[in-house]
């Protein structure tokens, strides 16, 4: 089989990369130094059309495919995971639902609105009492005439405070667990919505976090996404494709730290020579090339299927264990070869490395990933 991207998959890859190098490196430090959101950067990514890359033509979108996206987040991940994050839950989180289950109505109004209008998206699951066991959610969704009644919260979701549209989960039949929830698009503006705590994080911190509160929050009946009862299918669905997204950040985040580590090495003399020319460091270095070269392998083959149209999610959680569990382990071997230099702000490293872990956790931990993987192969 012939692993060779696509003119169109090749193009993105070097106008993203091209665009981190130029604008999303330079500021990258400070970003995180100030907890800023790089606002000027997320408009010129909707400009240049990889904010709601995956979205078809008819709909205001860039018609991108599901590996473009990957290496989009992959590109940006290299410099700042944060910007990665933002544009993976807009693109996976927000974007893909509406692109997969809503109306025609739906997709014309919003997917629009998540393209040409650049109003940036999010997805809402997570509760306190719901990470893993998404069954345990308390928001309610009551149907009173021709709008329905949310009533609840959520936590830990990114764009949180940035956002216009969310993808939200609630309990319309709180009896039937699972098949008691549903899923509604959810406008920042809608009576009753409201931003809570913007979480203080270890890492990410320009990729924006917040806890979401809906008070009697009228949301139009129209904007029931799919139908009563199946938004556990729905956010399961869409968080397969998420997971690709992150395997992608993990990936860049890696890339990114052993690029900064080699660059290190080759200059620092120590005992009359590079520390690169020390076999210790460069075992070191070759098993962290075969890391990064396995987990894009996976992510190729994650996205490669969800395009085919084939079931996903044995191979999207494949690539996400993988290479998150690769993104700390680099990161942190980074941080080694550095010494005293890597835990400092002067060089990137201690960065990558606060950033990596997030990746074991968030759209489903590492333990997760591996019930999800012994499940299917066990089946």
């Amino acid at each position: 089989m012939e692993l060779k991207l696509s003119r169109e998959q090749a193009l993105v890859q070097k106008m993203v990369r091209d665009f981190t190098e130029n604008e999303v490196k330079p500021i990258a430090a400070d970003t995180d130094l100030n907890t800023e959101y790089p606002a000027e950067n997320i408009e010129k990514l909707f400009r240049y059309g990889v904010m709601g890359m995956v979205v078809p033509k008819e709909y205001g979108g860039a018609g991108a495919d599901d590996l473009a996206a990957a290496l989009a987040v992959e590109e940006l991940s290299k410099q700042c995971a944060s910007t990665g994050d933002i544009v993976a839950t807009h693109n996976g989180l927000c974007c893909g639902p509406i692109i997969n289950f809503g109306t025609e109505e739906q997709k014309q109004k919003y997917l629009r609105m998540l393209t040409e209008g650049h109003k940036v998206g999010a997805f809402c699951l997570t509760e306190p009492n719901a990470g893993s066991d998404a069954s345990k959610g308390t928001t309610t969704a009551v149907l009173d005439g021709d709008h329905y009644v949310l009533n609840g919260a959520k936590i830990f979701i990114t764009n949180g405070y940035v956002a216009d549209v969310f993808v939200v989960f609630a309990m319309t039949d709180p009896s039937k667990g699972t098949k008691g929830i549903s899923a509604f698009i959810v406008e920042s503006s809608f009576p009753g919505f409201s931003v809570g705590k913007h979480e203080v994080k270890m890492g990410l911190h320009g990729s924006p976090t917040a806890e979401i509160v809906f008070t009697d929050c009228i949301v139009p009946k129209e904007n029931l996404l799919g139908v009563e009862g199946k938004g556990f299918n729905i956010a399961m669905n869409t968080l397969d494709g998420g997971r690709i997204g992150i395997a992608a950040q993990a990936l860049g985040i890696a890339e990114g730290a052993m690029a900064e580590a080699m660059d290190f090495t080759k200059s620092r003399i120590q005992f009359g020579r590079p520390i690169s020319k020390f076999q210790n460091t460069q075992f070191k270095f070759a098993d962290m090339y075969v890391g990064i070269e396995a987990g894009r392998l996976l992510i190729y083959k994650a996205a490669l299927t969800k395009m085919s149209g084939a079931r996903f999610t044995l191979e999207a959680a494949c690539a996400k264990l993988h290479c998150s569990e690769l993104a700390m382990k680099t990161t942190t071997d980074c941080v080694q070869m550095l010494g005293g230099y890597g835990y400092t702000k002067d060089y990137p490293v201690e960065r990558m490395m606060r950033d990596a872990k997030i990746t074991q956790i968030y759209e489903g931990t590492s333990e997760i990933q591996r019930v999800v993987i012994s499940g299917n192969i066990l089946r």
